[in-house]
């Protein structure tokens, strides 16, 4: 269980981080608001490596739940903060076959 706490922790800042950048770089913003933002995204990404590296296992033995939990963070933000409608649930139900197979 503390393995998937540091995967979905990553994965959350991961999404948000490239949510971030996006309004950083597309919003009309006077420039000490595009760096304050560009900042948050930067430490964001920090925070997303540390989690992903800090986990108690080797990354390959966790591939398939974090990429699952990746497309689910990334389509939950993006719904949040863009309005995009979420889609894919093949990719999160392989991901949880080949995670649950034996």
């Amino acid at each position: 269980m503390k393995i998937l706490a540091y995967v979905v922790a990553a994965t959350i800042f991961g999404a948000v981080c490239d949510a971030v950048m996006r309004v950083a770089l597309r919003a009309p913003y006077a420039l000490p608001g595009r760096i304050g933002l560009f900042a948050l995204a930067s430490f964001l990404l920090t925070m997303y490596a540390m989690f992903l590296n800090l986990a108690p296992l080797e990354f390959a033995t966790v591939t398939g739940i974090y990429l699952a939990s990746l497309f689910v963070a990334f389509q939950i933000v993006n719904f949040l903060s863009f309005r995009y409608v979420p889609w894919g649930t093949f990719i999160v139900a392989g991901a949880a076959i080949i995670y649950f197979w034996n």
